[in-house]
This record gives C-alpha cells, sequence and structure tokens, in this order.
C-alpha cells in the first residue's frame, strides 16, 4: 500500500460510522463505509429475490452489481440510484450479517476496497477491516461499547419508529453474536489494534483519542 489507511472495526452501534466520517474530515482523507457496502448488497439480494444460498446464482449477480459512493463516502448508490435510506432496516442488518460471511461476497467486495486503499489515503470502518482486508494499515482501531447502550443509540438513529427497543437490543446481540462466531472473517480485534471502549465517551473524544495516536 503506497497511501496511509486507518481501520476502524467493532460491532453496531459503537460509533464507528460517526466517528470515522469525523476521522476522514479533520485528516483530510476519504471515508469509505465497507458495512454500507454489504448492506447494498444485501439489500439488492433481496430486491432482485436472489438465492444467497445458491452460489451459482449469486456469483453472476455480483459480478453485474455496480455499487459506488457519492458526497465523499456518505451516500451508497447501485447503478447510480441513491439507496443509501433503504439500507438501513434491521432486516437488512440482519441479512448483510449472514451473507457477509459467504466467500464468494466478501472476494467481490475486496478487490473494491482495496482499489480504493491504493489510490488515495482513507478510513476504512467495518468490522474486518484490521484483521482481514488491511493487515498491514498504518493504523488499527477497535471501537466497542455497552450492548446496552449500544442498543440505545440504534434506536435513536432509527428515530424510535421502528419497535420496542428491548427487541432492537434482542438483535443487536443475535448480530453480535452471528458476527463473531462465524467462520469467514469473525469479528474480533486485530492484535496491533487500539482498543477504544466509547460506551462513556463523545464522538469527539474517540476522535481526539484516535488522533493521539496517528499523530504520534
Amino acid at each position: 500500500m503506497s497511501h496511509c489507511i486507518v481501520t476502524i472495526d467493532g460491532p453496531a452501534g459503537a460509533g464507528k460510522t460517526t466517528v470515522s466520517r469525523m476521522l476522514a474530515q479533520k485528516l483530510g482523507w476519504v471515508y469509505v463505509d465497507t458495512g454500507a457496502l454489504y448492506r447494498g448488497v444485501a439489500h439488492q439480494i433481496r430486491e432482485n429475490k436472489i438465492d444467497w444460498n445458491n452460489a451459482s446464482e449469486l456469483a453472476p449477480f455480483l459480478e453485474t452489481l455496480e455499487l459506488g459512493f457519492t458526497d465523499n463516502g456518505t451516500r451508497l448508490t447501485v447503478s447510480g440510484r441513491d439507496i443509501s435510506d433503504e439500507i438501513r432496516s434491521p432486516e437488512i442488518s440482519m441479512l448483510a450479517s449472514k451473507t457477509s460471511a459467504l466467500p464468494v461476497i466478501r472476494t467481490a467486495l475486496l478487490d473494491i476496497q482495496r482499489r480504493i486503499a491504493d489510490a488515495q489515503d482513507a478510513v476504512f470502518e467495518g468490522r474486518d477491516m484490521g484483521t482481514v482486508v488491511f493487515p498491514g494499515a498504518d493504523f488499527k482501531f477497535f471501537l466497542f461499547a455497552d450492548l446496552t447502550v449500544r442498543a440505545k443509540r440504534r434506536f435513536d438513529e432509527m428515530g424510535g419508529n421502528t419497535g420496542n427497543m428491548n427487541q432492537v437490543e434482542k438483535e443487536m446481540a443475535q448480530r453480535d453474536q452471528n458476527d463473531s462466531q462465524r467462520k469467514e472473517a469473525p469479528l474480533k480485534p486485530a492484535d496491533d489494534a487500539v482498543k477504544i471502549d466509547s460506551t462513556s465517551l463523545t464522538i469527539e473524544q474517540v476522535v481526539e483519542t484516535m488522533l493521539k495516536y496517528i499523530k504520534k
């Protein structure tokens, strides 16, 4: 890698997205929401009624998928259509968690992510950025927080209109289990990652902590 890469991994609701965007902005680098890529794939699998358990059907479909970012990585498009707001539902989150473990999907998205890294300095947010995608990244962070706090954040983020918060917490706990126990690239901190507990920290405090490590 000829450019500087920062990876920020961690479970859902830990604050990765907001932290990554703010950090990239302060550094003047590109922000890449890899979770959005997987959600985008899940969204299209559902929308096109693709059998994600059938690799012979899934592989050719992925070859035709045109995913991209606009507005400095804040909006996801498929074939030019903005689907950013459509990929944030609990249903898409669960499908993204299930399909992200599939080698055929991981391979398809791996090339996209590495091409971005070859072209510019970037902050990559995800679940296995520091362990699998960019094991040689210049700086690695693993952001985590208490489950109840994470569920409350996600509930508020969705406007409190998606049902009972206990259900949001239950679904988040299930996703944590799915992501951490999957055989393919499980959710875990890289051995050399800086671990940050964001339970009682503000977004600004988390970003400042990361900047201190980077500026050293």
